[in-house]
């Protein structure tokens, strides 16, 4: 099965293996644009949801509690 993307014919991918297989084939520059969007789009998708917005919760009270550490590169 394919999708028409405007003029450019793009095979229907439902897999996570055929996603990786065809990131695999991308030129430098076309992967990197995507690592671009995809790290925006699951940025958008976190935004204050109810989880996100409790794991900031608790990492403040494990932070007021003593329960963390500096990590140095």
């Amino acid at each position: 099965m394919q999708t028409n993307l405007g003029k450019t014919r793009v095979p229907t991918m439902s897999t996570i293996a055929e996603i990786e297989a065809a990131i695999t084939r991308l030129p430098l520059k076309d992967a990197e644009e995507l690592r671009e969007w995809l790290g925006q789009w699951l940025e958008d998708q976190m935004e204050m949801t109810p989880e996100f917005q409790a794991s900031i919760e608790r990492g403040k009270a494990d932070i007021a509690a003593g329960r963390s550490r500096v990590v140095r590169p």
